[in-house]
């Protein structure tokens, strides 16, 4: 069975293949909907769209086992990440790297896999306003 380790938390869980990082977090009570750069997360703990990958708050990056380990991006993560758009915010479409960053609740596990969760949107960065 994999295993998911949470860097920030330093926490780690053996998780059945097939589950997604959002239920592996719940599994450590971890809140996966950290909001943008952490504004927000209390609120987005209780006000998000439970799974369904329409809110972007539960993004989080997968630092190591994100391309061998996990499902590929789905529709929900494509439409927040490279639709240069707002959807919900536009910080989640200028991402440095979009193929690493997920969101926690259409990202399956397949394999051994390290996550950050609520990793830092870059609001000022070059990738933004392009």
């Amino acid at each position: 069975m994999p295993k998911v380790k949470f860097t920030k938390e330093n926490q780690e869980v053996t998780v059945p293949e097939g589950t997604t990082i959002r239920k592996a977090a719940k599994m450590l009570n971890i809140n996966t909907n950290q909001g943008v750069n952490g504004i927000g997360a209390t609120l987005n703990k209780y006000v998000n769209c439970h799974g369904l990958g329409q809110c972007g708050t539960c993004r989080v990056y997968v630092t190591e086992g994100h391309i061998e380990n996990t499902n590929s991006q789905t529709w929900s993560e494509k439409k927040c990440f490279n639709v240069p758009f707002p959807d919900p915010l536009p910080a989640l479409a200028y991402l440095d790297n979009p193929e690493q960053t997920r969101l926690a609740c259409q990202c399956k596990i397949t394999g051994d896999i390290t996550v950050e969760t609520g990793p830092e949107v870059n609001l000022f960065g070059e990738n933004f306003f392009s």
